[in-house]
């Protein structure tokens, strides 16, 4: 497969929730797996960083992410994702997107979450994650429903370019 484009801030297609998919193990399924693992790998050769995509951000409305959270964490894709729990307690960060690389966003996230899946076998899994891969997959699965990150600011003051976020940290 191949890197594809990432869609922009301001695309409707971002707004809009995805469809759940059937048959995990059709070449379509594969096909958008290896678009988005591929897709991810160029945006993090090209600027440093990067850590998950969703299927949406390459203009596919399907229920799929992937993640790639290494040395340690987690690496693949998650199909058909549900955050099933959440804790009650919350943290904030800086939050960025691929949809919108040059804008930092001040969002909270629950510290702990547990997600279920299927993986590209059609395996049903879940997943417990706290910190960086809890914030992670709750932007991920945002992206799924049509929630971006804008919409999860703390604040009308959360808002910050990336080059005065990366002078003021």
């Amino acid at each position: 497969m191949s890197s594809r484009q990432i869609l922009q801030l301001g695309n409707p297609l971002l707004w809009r929730p995805s469809v759940r998919i059937e048959d995990i193990r059709s070449a379509e399924t594969r096909g958008i797996v290896c678009d988005l693992s591929d897709t991810l790998a160029a945006f993090r050769q090209t600027t440093g960083y990067g850590r998950g995509i969703a299927a949406p951000q390459i203009g596919l409305l399907k229920r799929v992410i992937f993640v790639r959270m290494q040395p340690a964490g987690f690496c693949g894709p998650l199909i058909n994702p549900v955050i099933t729990w959440m804790s009650y307690a919350t943290f904030e960060l800086w939050d960025d997107c691929f949809s919108f690389p040059d804008l930092m966003v001040r969002v909270s996230r629950a510290a702990q979450i547990r997600v279920d899946y299927q993986d590209d076998q059609g395996e049903r899994t879940t997943l417990e994650a706290e910190g960086d891969l809890s914030e992670l997959l709750q932007h991920e699965i945002d992206h799924l429903d049509g929630v971006l990150a804008v919409q999860r600011a703390v604040s009308p003051q959360a808002f910050a370019t990336r080059a005065e976020w990366e002078r003021n940290r």
